[in-house]
């Protein structure tokens, strides 16, 4: 086990769904119908952008707002270079290729993530390869990535093999977990020991820092997301960063069909991807990221009540951003001690019945009957997570009550 747990010290007859119910509603009131995990937030020039891009006629593929999308994504996150594409997966798809993912390659990641993290490996025909969590983070585990390459790995003159398998360890991709910065200086220092690339999902935290810098921002490559859940939203869209001019200029031939420019001729010069975004979506993302900074500030307000709310409840953590980092907290999240896991249903149960959008995390990935024969290493501290975690309602739009 990677990370030690403790159990607590309230018995399970103490321990009441009921308790954490009234915490929440302390937070964000009783709402009237549903209060809903992660509901979008248009208050800014949204309507006048759309309006703008349909007196255009460029609704689709090409238009300025995408290219301002993009020149807004490289100020926000200080990266050199950002493309932007139909959604998360396709950019994280994108970022393997770019990469050099291959068929037949494997791509470490966590067990712990949303499937578009293992579906993009499987789209270059390579395998997830599972590795274990951190409690501090909620995302990949340094250690355990180190203890695990350390078991199953070597150097060759085709690359980082697996010893277990014969095949390539090609890339190495942490996603940090509803905003929480992973830490990221260690695991790049390993994938460098090892000579392997490493491709940052950094879907969920737009607006997360690391030790002072965006995230993503220094990644060779990593992969936005602005799906409708989003703490910006494009309605569904994503994006490439990358520090490396040439693989920016490479990443928009390949997700633009890898058509090479001309006035009138269509000319491909290699399978490419229309992942193309949509002028109307970055339209709307445009507007969306002038509210960033107002988001951000309303997310971390919300965060706050939250751990105040639950600092003295008994049997519960609140998940707060780790050291050196600031996050998004896209997502709120609560972990119930150890010995009440198998009370997580009931938590559920009762706080959806009150009209409180929780929900758990996702099924680890090794659980999927697709991904179930994939290689991994000890996933106790995830498998543990996966059974105790709750995420909150979270949008920009809740003002704490105790504000």
């Amino acid at each position: 086990m990677s990370e030690v747990m403790v159990d607590s010290v309230v018995t399970s007859s103490d321990f009441k769904a009921e308790t954490i119910v009234d915490a929440v509603r302390h937070v964000v009131g009783t709402p009237n119908g549903v209060l809903g995990l992660h509901e979008p937030v248009f208050a800014g020039n949204e309507i006048a952008y759309l309006e703008e891009c349909i007196k255009s006629t460029f609704v689709s593929s090409v238009g300025p707002f995408v290219d301002r999308f993009e020149r807004m994504l490289e100020e926000l996150t200080g990266a050199k270079r950002a493309v932007a594409v139909v959604n998360g997966t396709a950019a994280l798809h994108a970022c393997f290729r770019l990469a050099g993912v291959e068929p037949d390659d494997e791509v470490i990641s966590p067990a712990l993530t949303f499937i578009a993290t293992t579906n993009a490996i499987a789209y270059c025909g390579a395998r997830p390869h599972f590795v274990d969590s951190s409690l501090a983070t909620l995302g990949m585990d340094p250690n355990a990535l180190a203890v695990r390459l350390g078991a199953i790995a070597e150097r060759t003159a085709r690359g980082t093999i697996n010893r277990e398998t014969g095949r390539r360890i090609a890339a190495i991709s942490p996603m940090h977990t509803f905003g929480h910065p992973v830490a990221l200086d260690e695991i790049a220092a390993i994938a460098h020991d090892w000579g392997i690339a490493l491709v940052e999902d950094a879907a969920e935290s737009l607006g997360s820092t690391y030790k002072g810098h965006a995230v993503g921002s220094r990644a060779r490559l990593a992969a936005l997301s602005f799906n409708g859940n989003k703490i910006v939203t494009t309605g569904g869209g994503g994006a490439i960063l990358t520090n490396d001019e040439e693989l920016g200029r490479r990443a928009k031939h390949l997700t633009t069909t890898a058509k090479l420019p001309h006035k009138w001729a269509f000319v491909h010069d290699e399978i490419g991807f229309n992942y193309r975004l949509p002028n109307l979506n970055a339209a709307l993302g445009c507007a969306q990221l002038e509210q960033l900074e107002g988001f951000l500030a309303s997310k971390r307000r919300l965060a706050a009540a939250y751990e105040r709310a639950f600092a003295h409840v008994p049997g519960v953590r609140f998940s707060r951003e780790p050291k050196d980092t600031t996050s998004n907290y896209w997502l709120n999240a609560i972990l119930l001690d150890e010995a009440h896991a198998e009370r997580r249903d009931d938590v559920l149960t009762a706080l959806n019945e009150a009209g409180f959008g929780a929900r758990p995390a996702w099924t680890l990935m090794h659980r999927l009957p697709m991904f179930a024969q994939s290689p991994r290493g000890d996933l106790s501290v995830a498998e543990s997570i996966e059974r105790r975690l709750i995420n909150l309602p979270s949008s920009a739009s809740i003002r704490p009550r105790d504000e």
